[in-house]
């Protein structure tokens, strides 16, 4: 009689698993963001042509085109365009480098982070909206108080990201530089800086697309060019193909920023892949 531990069961075959190697890294499907997004302007396109949408709420994506096209015939776009990019690039840049900068000290010495958290905590929850009348008095109607406002609503978002980017670096790698004899400007050359970039570079998304919500409350506020105030006199006279128009150019004025951001990260940071 034969033994049955002598009746081997046959081999299983192999079981894939996924993810193995690249982790959740997302797979690019470039084409899927541009039907996504036909598929939402033919949607509305053919609910306003079908009375599905009222075209006292929403106009017809067809119309707000042409008056798109009328803007460009006609010049006025870059009237409004090129001084909103103006303020736009000002107040961002002041906004984040001192943003940038503070957050960078805040985390690397902690008489800095315990003088500087408490003051950032307490300014960062202020609408900084609420704040225009203020600079308006300090600095006046003309273009100083816009750069100022845009400054200030960049800076703190940036100073929150950039501190939390540097706390979140692998304290192992810093001791292992350590242990290699670097110097302390070495290792946060070499190791904090590049580790804490990402979420440095993820700050800045949000603290430019802040940056533009100000830069259009500032322009509705005191400025006779400017995408804000172009919005401002469509909204006044019920225009609302040339105040989607301007909605738009600022949805367009966000995307390209936001890809400006993309390719620097895959410039900074191909040492991740």
């Amino acid at each position: 009689m034969s033994d049955p531990s002598d009746h081997k069961s046959p081999p299983t075959a192999p079981i894939e698993v996924r993810f193995r190697g690249g982790g959740f890294a997302p797979r690019p499907h470039r084409w899927m963001g541009p039907v996504v997004f036909v598929a939402v302007i033919a949607l509305l396109e053919c609910g306003t042509q079908a009375g599905w949408i009222s075209a006292l709420t929403f106009p017809k994506p067809s119309d707000v085109l042409g008056a798109f096209g009328e803007l460009w015939e006609s010049g006025l776009l870059f009237q409004h365009l090129m001084p909103s990019l103006g303020r736009l690039a000002v107040g961002g840049a002041i906004g984040a480098s001192l943003g940038i900068a503070v957050g960078v000290l805040i985390g690397l010495f902690s008489y800095v982070r315990a003088g500087m958290v408490p003051v950032v905590a307490a300014i960062f929850p202020i609408p900084k909206i609420a704040l225009l009348p203020l600079f308006v008095i300090w600095f006046g109607i003309d273009e100083a108080s816009k750069y100022a406002l845009i400054a200030f609503g960049t800076f703190t978002p940036t100073v929150v990201a950039t501190y939390g980017a540097v706390d979140n670096v692998d304290r192992s790698l810093i001791r292992m530089g350590q242990s290699f004899g670097l110097s302390w400007m070495s290792i946060v050359r070499k190791i904090v800086l590049p580790g804490a970039m990402p979420g440095i570079l993820s700050g800045l998304r949000i603290s430019l697309a802040i940056a533009i919500i100000l830069l259009v409350a500032a322009e509705m506020l005191g400025a006779s060019h400017g995408i804000g105030a172009y919005i401002l006199q469509a909204g006044s006279l019920y225009d609302l193909e040339r105040l989607f128009a301007g909605v738009v150019i600022l949805s367009l004025l966000g995307v390209t920023l936001s890809a400006i951001i993309g390719q620097i990260e895959r410039r900074l940071l191909r040492w991740r892949s």
